[in-house]
């Protein structure tokens, strides 16, 4: 159970198509497709499933991956980690700790000169950035 609980019918009421597939259905956005993977804006971003503050601007970095790219979460209690095998290897799935929201991935190890070595690598379509913040 997730604080933020809602049935299929109020997701799909209140998500566009694209949002519902990446948060509710584990989707992936297109590579390069969103502006927040090189957005320079000071905020923090918050899961568009339900509001929760999971990345600061400060975290993130550009990992020319394709997506927003971020190396720690704003706490360890904002998200939750899956194991996914789908794609014939074992990733980490990262999840809103909130309402359950896929967001992306975490890859660890890629030697990114960033204090964690760890690449949350996020769809920007699961993210709002509240400016200023």
């Amino acid at each position: 159970m997730h604080q933020v609980e809602k049935s299929d019918e109020q997701w799909r009421a209140e998500l566009t198509a694209a949002e519902y597939h990446v948060l509710r259905q584990a989707g992936t956005e297109r590579p390069f497709s969103h502006p927040y993977e090189t957005d320079p804006t000071v905020g923090v971003y918050e899961c568009r499933g339900c509001g929760a503050e999971l990345f600061r601007s400060e975290t993130k970095f550009d990992a020319h991956c394709g997506w927003p790219a971020f190396y720690a979460p704003l706490s360890e209690d904002r998200v939750e980690y899956v194991e996914d095998r789908s794609m014939g290897r074992v990733r980490t799935e990262v999840r809103c700790a909130t309402c359950g929201s896929h967001l992306g991935h975490l890859f660890e190890g890629e030697g990114f000169p960033t204090p964690t070595d760890q690449r949350y690598c996020v769809n920007g379509v699961a993210l709002r950035l509240r400016p200023g913040v």
